[in-house]
């Protein structure tokens, strides 16, 4: 079962309860007593890949299917989807067990399908939960705890770089495979200003405009990349953007080390200042989901690395 993507805030009223939005891999995990099953939303087997998880699940009543998310947590204990790349898609032995021992992994359990063999997937939200909660996790499994009031923990993710908060309705029943409006997800977006540096060539539809406008914030005497984006714009954007562009064309790079970025670059002069909305900093100082929302009138001078990154004050 998935969930819809909301147009704000989580949904007010009584008719919901909330969680955080872990971002992580989706898990549906099933013990039979015999064996385990670890299957993602593309129904690959995962169990290798987390074998710690896989012989936990054993410890399980039998005749359980759980779904839920499997995360990495950073030092500040947010959720880091980068750091469970470090994870995803190993499946040789030796690989695993270094991952393993290096990137540790918990999985977040929130709903029951099964219990005892028998179906729970008819049963209302609620008493899922219900059943749930009765049920003793083993190590490296944790419950994801729902709320009534969605704004302590909307305020919690907002305040410390968590992605958001689904809420699901009450007594609704679990739909496989169905992008239901009973859960909807609610993403928590910020927004940074920061300097147009530079510019990929557009390719396909986009092609006589830009790819991505390349993003940069002066830290001291140096300029560090933040990423690019790509998405936000129109048509008539491109163009007119494209065109503007071309005139403050500068022929060498402003930043000092070598960045990888692929494509055909054009630098310009950092003279404007754009906005843009994203999900959260990778550890790495760079945008995660990335969208153009406009150019601000702000000073350039006003704008750096201390003013705009991660941790600073806007």
């Amino acid at each position: 079962m998935l969930a819809q993507t909301g147009t704000g805030t989580p949904p007010a009223g009584d008719a919901y309860l909330h969680e955080l939005k872990w971002d992580g891999v989706r898990a549906v995990t099933a013990w039979d007593g015999d064996s385990v099953s670890m299957r993602s939303r593309n129904d690959n087997e995962m169990s290798a890949t987390y074998p710690e998880l896989a012989r936990g699940a054993h410890q399980l009543e039998a005749g359980v299917v759980v779904d839920g998310e499997v995360v990495t947590l950073d030092a500040d204990g947010v959720p880091s989807f980068e750091l469970l790349q470090r994870r995803m898609n190993l499946h040789a032995p030796g690989l695993v067990s270094e991952a393993v021992e290096a990137v540790p992994v918990t999985y977040v359990v929130f709903d029951l399908l099964h219990r005892g063999g028998k179906s729970l997937l008819a049963m209302p939200l609620e008493d899922r939960l219900g059943h749930l909660a009765e049920l003793e996790l083993p190590t490296g499994f944790v419950l994801s705890t729902t709320h009534d009031d969605p704004g302590p923990i909307w305020e919690f993710a907002r305040d410390r770089g968590i992605e958001g908060v689904v809420s699901k309705r009450r007594g609704s029943l679990y739909r496989p495979g169905v992008r239901s409006p009973d859960w909807i997800k609610s993403v928590v977006f910020r927004s940074v200003r920061a300097l147009v540096v530079g510019f990929t060539e557009g390719e396909g539809g986009r092609s006589g405009g830009f790819g991505a406008l390349i993003l940069g914030l002066p830290d001291e005497s140096t300029m560090r990349w933040i990423g690019s984006v790509g998405s936000g714009f129109s048509e008539a954007d491109v163009r007119s953007i494209r065109t503007a562009l071309d005139q403050m064309a500068v022929p060498e790079s402003p930043f000092e080390t070598g960045v990888q970025i692929p494509g055909q670059i054009t630098w310009v002069e950092p003279a404007l200042v754009a906005m843009v909305q994203y999900k959260q900093w990778t550890g790495a100082g760079r945008l995660r989901g990335p969208s153009f929302k406009g150019f601000t009138d702000t000073p350039v001078g006003e704008v750096s690395w201390q003013a705009e990154g991660p941790g600073s004050p806007g």
